[in-house]
């Protein structure tokens, strides 16, 4: 399994880094679209929509609303996308805490998990976007990436090798606490090593990007556990199969989804 991850992802990686690097930001985020509805295709499936017919229009939906999302911050008006997703992923901390007796109450229907898909994607697509669009774009994203692929390599290893206590039992029973802390202390580790690389020697506060950093981390946590909350609450192991030993697109992405917009938000709070 780890080998076939391993392949896969040295596949994808030339895929996504070139464009970031290459494309100009408006082509960017119509490439990005292209993966975003990937994952709402599969989002239809953890929904429980059954119908061909009725999935493609969600997927019509979530493609009226990312091109709407541009508009708006072409408006000047991008900051609210990203707040309004920013404030899901504190409302989806609430959902981890309190499953499962919060979903048996009764679970949330068809239309609920819709507006669910929706705030998880649209404003992650923007706020990467955004990323890109601002001075040094690429090396933002790549920043971007480094706190949360670092975040779960770390809690890997430190979880293999510390892990006792259960980070959320009831959500992803493999994850630990002692896994968690360790991907925190190598993500801000790494976040501070590459951040004068990635911002540049101009005067910004240190401190202050470090504490996003550190929230940017921990959200990308609850956006991993928010999508396995998801899947258990399904009875499924990976959101699809497209990707090899990843399971599918939403499988891989999850932290990202949560982590983009608290990231582009709070840099454009902080003046970076």
């Amino acid at each position: 399994m780890l080998k076939q991850r391993v392949i896969t992802a040295l596949i994808l990686l030339p895929l996504i880094l070139g464009p970031i690097i290459w494309f100009p930001t408006p082509w960017l985020y119509v490439f990005l679209s292209a993966p975003g509805l990937i994952a709402a295709w599969e989002w239809t499936a953890l929904m429980g929509l059954k119908q061909t017919t009725a999935r493609y229009a969600y997927l019509a939906v979530t493609s009226a609303l990312i091109a709407a999302a541009w508009w708006l911050a072409s408006l000047g008006h991008g900051a609210a996308v990203l707040a309004v997703g920013a404030v899901w992923w504190v409302y989806a901390l609430r959902l981890v805490i309190g499953y499962p007796g919060n979903f048996q109450r009764p679970p949330p229907g068809i239309p609920v998990m819709a507006a669910y898909g929706l705030l998880m994607l649209v404003p992650a697509l923007l706020g990467l976007a955004m990323l890109h669009g601002a001075d040094h774009g690429g090396r933002r994203i790549f920043f971007l990436f480094e706190l949360v692929w670092m975040a779960d390599i770390g809690a890997y290893f430190a979880g293999r090798r510390f892990g006792k206590r259960k980070l959320a039992v009831e959500v992803s029973p493999g994850k630990s606490i002692e896994g968690a802390l360790g991907g925190f202390v190598a993500s801000m580790l790494v976040a501070a090593l590459s951040a004068p690389w990635v911002f540049g020697a101009g005067p910004y506060d240190a401190l202050s990007l470090l504490l996003l950093c550190a929230l940017v981390i921990a959200v990308s946590i609850i956006g991993d556990l928010t999508e396995s909350l998801f899947k258990r609450h399904r009875g499924v192991k990976d959101s699809g199969t497209l990707l090899p030993g990843h399971g599918g697109v939403l499988d891989r992405i999850d932290s990202v989804l949560a982590a983009a917009p608290v990231l582009a938000l709070g840099l454009a709070l902080i003046g970076i």
